[in-house]
């Protein structure tokens, strides 16, 4: 025929046009398109997915609660679109409560101390919507968005277990249901599945804190279609969040958190499966692992830290932090990052100079999931690996270095020299004097005012020549404290500060403390096991202090304090404990970028 009936053309013009709806790149990120961008025709729905274990002992797989947001065109065109994913325990509330909620630290060490109040968490939310989070960033680009309640919350069942093995395997469950690999229900317990034809099978995942560990906790599975991940500030070992070098320590702002605070605060699932998940994880399991006596590492807390699991992980990572998160320290992203590296993954880490989360910019997330997710090739994998906001410029204005720590750091031994109550010396050159001296452990005064005042007898503090030139640090500095104790068990702690100690309006965190660390001296062999040590015995405490990157500016002095208990952190005793420094076995290892040439330099 010359000529095709006009219903034909038509048809296939519409044809030709829908085949035009999709995503669109520009610069190697994807773009917003307005087929896209009007959320009044996004399509939400939930399910539960069915996963491979039995976590609140019913004897039925348990189902996690999954809703999804997509495009009108996954439905009406049959597009077929990559997925960022979100899951979480928080989703469906937490408990409320005041301090009763915690641990009691006001106790000797080696005591548990008193119980705390055990909460009942009032679950919320509406379905189908579990969360609105990431929906607006995402979707009018050209993802669809979907969200989890972790085991136990929320209308997902089965048990919290906080970095139990279920964490792990449940947004392993959501990814394959999303490949076509695993089931999904449109009811809790019924029969009726669904499928997700609009997925590609490209997955990524992203979150803050603990939405951040969980990206991470799938990773570790292997499971294919998680391309890749940005764990934003994520707790990578639940240890090394509540304890430090075989020490019981508090993450900041929660003194007196443990793992069986954690649960409580989460346990939003069923509430006719509460009281049997109690007595089995929290009142068995934690109980018996978490061992707040001696602070010792051991298996509970090695199935909870996930760089021992990484041999699976496939996935991209870009990792985000700052560098003064004290309630999940930098050391979490660190060591993720570094081991990820060494596995020859695909990695770029991204710091800030901020606290607790903070994502990285817009374009660096956009593009990371632009090339694993749609297969965009932009080029990412050439970037530099690291990207760190200096002390202050705007978050969104990051420098880029070859890689973190800094390739031109290198380690540098500072010695120290007598100077107590008042300020010793902190230099290049090692004294042969064996010099000893002695603080007596006070918590009544915190870390800022101890290292603001000129003289104390509860902490020492060792400072460099006044900085005729800026030094920057990039990496975790490293101390060697040769100490004794006047009593079987003290805390030690450790701050790096610049001074002297400036206040004011204009004041930012780094124009004072550098970084800092814990440790229990009684660990000085191994954080498996403490060993008895004698009042008076001397042991050399060896422990890198958190990871840092951070320009001490010309005119401030560095100082190494050694203190006991810290306020905001440890286990508070009773004031009285004296520690005992022997200079001549303690000394600071700084990762200084330009080495020691560029230290002598600047401290000339």
């Amino acid at each position: 025929m010359k000529y095709l009936p006009l219903f034909l053309l038509f048809l296939l013009s519409s044809f030709i046009q829908a085949q035009k709806t999709g995503p669109v790149f520009k610069d190697g990120e994807a773009q917003i398109v307005p087929a896209f961008e009007n959320s009044k025709d996004w399509l939400r729905h939930d399910l539960w997915v069915e996963t491979e274990f039995d976590s609140d002992g019913d004897g039925k797989m348990d189902r996690m609660h999954v809703a999804v947001t997509r495009p009108k065109q996954t439905e009406t065109e049959g597009l077929k679109l990559p997925v960022i994913y979100v899951t979480s325990p928080y989703f469906a509330g937490v408990a409320q409560g005041g301090d009763e909620l915690f641990w009691d630290v006001h106790h000797e060490l080696g005591e548990a101390g008193p119980e705390h109040v055990h909460p009942e968490v009032e679950r919320r939310g509406e379905r189908p919507i579990i969360s609105n989070s990431h929906i607006k960033k995402w979707v009018p680009r050209g993802y669809i968005v979907v969200h989890s309640s972790s085991p136990g919350t929320g209308l997902s069942q089965g048990a919290p277990t906080v970095g139990g093995p279920n964490e792990s395997l449940a947004p392993k469950a959501v990814i394959d249901w999303l490949c076509g690999r695993a089931k999904g229900f449109e009811a809790p317990n019924g029969n009726k599945q669904v499928k997700a034809s609009w997925s590609t099978g490209k997955v990524g995942m992203t979150g803050t804190s603990y939405n951040g560990t969980l990206p991470l906790a799938a990773a570790t599975t292997g499971v294919e279609g998680l391309e890749a991940i940005i764990p934003i500030a994520p707790n990578t070992s639940y240890y090394h969040y509540y304890r430090s070098n075989g020490l019981v320590r508090s993450p900041g702002g929660y003194l007196g958190e443990d793992i069986d605070v954690l649960y409580d605060f989460i346990h939003s699932g069923d509430e006719s499966k509460r009281a049997r998940n109690n007595q089995v994880v929290r009142d068995t399991e934690m109980k018996e692992g978490m061992d707040r006596i001696t602070g010792d590492y051991n298996d509970f807390w090695a199935g909870r830290d996930y760089l021992n699991h990484m041999d699976g992980m496939k996935a991209a990572l870009l990792m985000s932090h700052g560098f003064n998160d004290w309630n999940v320290m930098p050391e979490h992203s660190y060591r993720i990052y570094a081991k990820a590296r060494e596995m020859g993954l695909p990695v770029q880490t991204f710091y800030h100079q901020n606290g607790h989360g903070g994502p990285p910019p817009m374009t660096m997330m956009n593009r990371w999931f632009t090339r694993y997710l749609h297969g965009v090739e932009n080029g990412v994998e050439q970037d530099p690996k690291a990207w760190i906001v200096r002390e202050r410029d705007a978050r969104d204005k990051p420098t880029a270095y070859a890689d973190y720590p800094n390739p031109d750091a290198a380690d540098v031994d500072l010695f120290l020299t007598a100077g107590a109550p008042g300020h010793g010396g902190l230099g290049l050159v090692q004294t042969r004097t064996a010099k000893k001296e002695t603080l007596v452990d006070n918590y009544s005064f915190d870390g800022e005012a101890l290292a603001d005042a000129e003289f104390t007898n509860h902490r020492l503090i060792y400072l460099t020549p006044e900085l005729s030139s800026e030094i920057h640090i990039s990496g975790s500095p490293r101390v060697t404290v040769r100490m004794a104790a006047s009593k079987a068990r003290a805390n030690l702690s450790v701050y790096l500060v610049s001074l002297p100690w400036e206040e004011g309006r204009r004041t930012v965190i780094t124009d004072n403390l550098i970084t800092r660390g814990w440790a229990d001296f009684r660990n000085h062999k191994d954080i498996r096991q403490e060993e008895d040590v004698k009042p008076g015995d001397f042991v050399d405490v060896s422990f890198d202090l958190m990871p840092d990157d951070q320009l001490i500016r010309k005119g401030q002095q560095i100082g190494l304090m050694i203190f006991s208990s810290d306020k905001d952190f440890t286990l508070l005793p009773e004031p009285g404990t004296e520690l005992t420094v022997d200079l001549a076995g303690t000394k600071l290892t700084l990762p200084v970028v330009g080495g020691k040439e560029k230290l002598m330099e600047a401290m000339k």
